[in-house]
């Protein structure tokens, strides 16, 4: 048999970029924790890392970070990210009388 992934819509950002509220609040959980290789906090993460159900994950710079449907957060790499996703033009319903 062969199945097709329903289409859901997911929020997400790559590590390195400015991030959303729900990763500040996934961090201020430790759920994640960032790293620089260096020690400082200059531009950014260099990485981070996860608890997923799965175990600890680790994601690089540039790498996405997705928030679930369940609200789970992991991390994904550009190019199965680019080969599964696409972005969501959202659309202002109109009220029509």
């Amino acid at each position: 048999m062969k199945f097709r992934k329903k289409p859901v819509v997911i929020e997400a950002f790559q590590l390195g970029a400015e991030w959303p509220d729900w990763w500040s609040d996934a961090i201020t959980a430790k759920i994640a924790t960032t790293h620089n290789y260096d020690g400082s906090l200059r531009g950014g993460p260099d990485y981070a890392m996860i608890s997923t159900l799965e175990g600890m994950m680790r994601a690089e710079r540039g790498h996405w970070i997705i928030k679930g449907i369940k609200g789970e957060i992991y991390p994904c790499k550009p190019d199965i990210f680019e080969a599964t996703y696409e972005p969501v033009v959202e659309e202002v319903m109109k009220n029509e009388r």
